[in-house]
């Protein structure tokens, strides 16, 4: 599928034209990658310039030829370290751009970096007038195109696949490592780029810790098992969650799988583009305040998810962000119960305009080993 990078950058370049911006620096490696096509996860290494008719791409001799081969319609400046600072190397280009105006990206650069770069940037009319902003590129990247669904599901089918023979490994007296291991050695096996995240494989009390992860802890008979990972294709991340247990689940076990399940449940059946991102967390958490482990629910429902992690929308109680057709949300209610343990189930769904596609299909019953 080719990605119309063009598209994505004339639209970015429509909300810079009607800003009192003259041009925009991205820092972001997600943002560069979906405004370029660079594939490169290391932060601070290169630096897009956009403009209403200009694109730059700055980086260095270790990504220059890179760029080149991958980045269409840009140009490829190769910064000297040695000679040029990066403040330095901005004030060339923005110089030759005729800036007087420039936005950057001020979730991606230190203080100490804004710092040296302002210091650097004047031209004939004095000093380049500097403005940090935020989200443009992410509010964009919300609404996935055909490409990047393409991708996300490809990840998930990959995840799916890895869970599934996972299954045959788990068993009494093997370690939170070995698992985790071994699942992720069957995500990159299938074709998986790397993880999408640390691997969430934890046991027993442990699984009350939301983000735990694996240790060499010994798997037992009457354990909960949670399991949140995700694989990576061409950039783009899956993200799904499962829960587990060894031997068969007792009563409380139980009543708590059967909770998460039905706010899960709820939660994506309430899914559909023209909502506000609220009304699914509002509709999970009815479930889940109704029941005798309310104290216990983890905040929020879920977030967008693509090039990184976690995107916009995050969806919880104030959020106000209209929910439409083609973004890609996980629903991911959980009960965190310290001392004992706890239960998540989660999933990446697209948005449609008739409700919504589920992504991940790995079965969301309590898997008993």
């Amino acid at each position: 599928m080719q990605v119309n990078i063009n598209q994505r950058v004339n639209t970015l370049r429509d909300r810079l034209d009607s800003s009192p911006y003259d041009a925009l620096i991205i820092a972001s490696t997600q943002n560069c990658r979906y405004l370029c096509g660079l594939a490169n996860d290391d932060a601070n290494v290169a630096y897009l310039i956009v403009s209403t008719d200009a694109l730059y791409l700055v980086t260095d001799y270790r990504y220059s030829q890179q760029a080149k081969a991958q980045c269409t319609g840009v140009e490829v400046i190769e910064r000297n370290c040695d000679k040029h600072s990066l403040g330095q190397q901005f004030n060339i280009v923005l110089q030759q751009m005729q800036v007087k105006h420039v936005a950057f990206e001020r979730d991606f650069f230190s203080f100490g970096m804004i710092e040296d770069i302002i210091a650097q940037l004047d031209n004939k009319h004095g000093k380049i007038k500097v403005t940090g902003i935020a989200g443009w590129v992410e509010q964009q990247r919300m609404i996935k195109d055909e490409s990047e669904i393409i991708n996300i599901k490809a990840a998930a089918n990959i995840a799916d696949a890895a869970l599934a023979q996972l299954v045959s490994f788990l068993r009494p007296g093997i370690t939170e490592r070995d698992a985790s291991l071994e699942l992720e050695y069957q995500m990159q096996k299938a074709g998986s780029e790397g993880m999408s995240f640390p691997t969430i494989l934890i046991s027993g009390e442990r699984t009350a810790l939301p983000h735990g992860l694996a240790s060499n802890k010994v798997l037992m008979p009457g354990d909960l098992i949670t399991i949140d990972f995700g694989a990576v294709i061409n950039g783009y991340r899956s993200d799904m969650t499962r829960a587990f247990v060894v031997g068969e689940p007792n009563k409380k076990q139980l009543a708590v799988y059967q909770t998460v399940k039905m706010a899960q449940q709820i939660g994506v059946q309430s899914v559909i583009a023209g909502i506000l991102g609220s009304h699914p967390y509002n509709e999970a958490k009815k479930i889940l305040d109704a029941s005798e482990f309310a104290e216990f629910q983890g905040e929020g429902l879920g977030h967008g998810v693509g090039l990184f992690l976690h995107e916009l929308p995050f969806l919880k109680k104030d959020c106000a962000i209209t929910l439409q057709e083609n973004m890609v949300i996980t629903i991911e209610p959980g009960l965190y119960i310290p001392g004992w343990g706890g239960l998540r189930i989660e999933d990446d769904i697209r948005v449609t305009n008739t409700g919504y596609e589920m992504l991940t299909h790995a079965p969301r019953d309590l898997i008993v080993l």
